[in-house]
């Protein structure tokens, strides 16, 4: 597997930044400011072209409105939260719903299943966000990049394996909001991917699941890479690790 130019930097938590092979900067559930995993140099961007949000929960959306505005960024999440993003005063929108996909940025993206809650904490009100979802990113060189966002492990994961055939899959691990590692090694079998970047662990002392459990469940899979990055390392070309300055 060789990514090319594609850049991919784990920021903590659920939050990936992308640098595209043209350049492009795009960020999926930016939560980056308040992140406690997220290094201090990836809190406040240079620049940021598009925003992907998986749903409204402040751990994923909670930096959106502020980047949007600052960089005159794309946010594209499915259509209730686009209604509330724009409330806010957010001008740039895609909205869309599963099995939909839009181009953006040189990239295609396919908004995917997930099972998850998706209220938008305003203030004292829960505002209804639409459901939860996931992303299936095509880059301009071809390479396909999964982010299930926060999920239980679902029976769609085979179609999206089946259809979309990622080559990189970011799989939530944590617990108690999300999958454990039992959940996520039997999605990797629906997925048939062979190469995943755990997320959405150790940010807080309830998330218990590690990527070690992970690899002792899935040590029959023939191929599989698991690449536990830390917060702030970069993957790219033949999957290389790399921690910018």
């Amino acid at each position: 597997m060789n990514l090319g130019a594609l850049e991919i930097t784990w920021c903590g938590h659920a939050a990936f930044s992308f640098k595209t092979p043209s350049g492009k900067h795009v960020i999926v559930d930016p939560w980056l400011e308040q992140n406690p995993m997220c290094p201090p140099r990836l809190k406040n961007p240079a620049n940021v072209d598009t925003l992907l949000i998986t749903h409204g929960h402040g751990d994923h959306i909670a930096d959106a409105v502020s980047l949007a505005k600052k960089h005159d960024a794309t946010c594209i999440a499915i259509f209730e939260t686009v209604l509330w993003l724009g409330k806010k005063g957010v001008g740039k929108l895609i909205g869309m719903n599963k099995g939909g996909t839009t181009e953006r940025d040189g990239m295609k993206v396919t908004m995917v299943h997930a099972e998850h809650s998706c209220g938008i904490q305003d203030g004292d009100q829960v505002i209804y966000g639409g459901e939860a979802c996931g992303y299936v990113i095509t880059f301009e060189n071809g390479v396909k990049v999964y982010h299930a966002g926060d999920t239980c492990v679902h029976s769609d994961m085979a179609i999206i394996g089946e259809l979309y055939k990622p080559d990189i899959a970011l799989l939530p691990i944590g617990d108690l909001y999300t999958m454990d590692p039992a959940q996520a090694a039997y999605a990797i079998r629906l997925l048939a991917t062979k190469i995943v970047i755990p997320m959405h662990w150790g940010t807080f002392p309830a998330l218990t699941g590690t990527p070690e459990k992970l690899r002792e469940l899935t040590k029959d899979f023939v191929g599989l890479q698991i690449i536990d990055l830390k917060p702030g390392e970069t993957l790219t070309g033949e999957l290389k690790r790399f921690a910018p300055v």
